[in-house]
C-alpha cells in the first residue's frame, strides 16, 4: 500500500510590541535556533486556540490572535517534512513571568526587524523573516476567513 503525504500543520504567533517582535530561541537537531512562538496543532483544536496555546507554552505570554497575516507552505531541504504554517498578529496579554517554558524553549526574546533579519542564518526556516515581511508590509486577514467545525 502506498504510504499517504500529510503536511505538517502548524500555526505562528506574531507578536509585536514598541516595534520589537518575540521570538523564542530553542534546542534543535542542527543547534539553537530562532523561531516565532509556533507548534503544530492538536487533535480537535482550532487554528486559533492551537496559535494562543503555544504562545503561552513556549512564551509565557497570553495571546490573543486577532487577523491572519498569511498562510506558508515550506518543505524542507531535506526534504521529509512539508509545513503548512497558518500565521497570527493579535493583542498580547499578562506575561506568567514564573511559567516553565515549552521543553526545549531557550528563552524568549525580543528583537527588531533588523535584528531577525541579521540572524536570518539562525532561524528554524525561511518562514520567520517572510512572515515579520508580510506583517510589516500590512497583511492582515480577518479571522472568519477561517472556518472551523466541531
Amino acid at each position: 500500500m502506498d504510504r499517504i503525504w500529510k503536511p505538517n500543520v502548524t500555526v505562528a504567533a506574531l507578536i509585536e510590541r514598541d516595534g520589537q517582535f518575540l521570538l523564542v530561541e530553542e534546542e534543535t537537531e542542527s543547534g539553537l535556533r530562532f523561531n516565532q512562538p509556533a507548534g503544530h496543532l492538536d487533535e480537535g483544536e482550532s487554528l486559533v486556540t492551537a496559535c494562543a496555546r503555544e504562545a503561552l507554552e513556549e512564551t509565557g505570554w497570553h495571546f490573543q490572535p486577532r487577523s491572519l497575516v498569511g498562510v506558508y507552505q515550506w518543505r524542507r531541504p531535506q526534504g521529509d517534512i512539508t509545513y503548512l504554517r497558518f500565521a497570527f498578529a493579535g493583542d498580547l496579554g499578562e506575561h506568567e513571568v514564573d511559567r516553565k517554558l515549552d521543553e526545549g524553549i531557550v528563552r524568549a526574546v525580543w528583537m527588531t526587524p533588523a535584528e531577525i533579519a541579521a540572524t536570518r542564518e539562525r532561524h528554524r526556516s525561511p518562514l520567520i523573516l517572510q512572515c515579520v515581511e508580510d506583517w510589516l508590509a500590512g497583511r492582515r486577514y480577518p479571522l472568519d476567513l477561517i472556518r472551523h467545525y466541531d
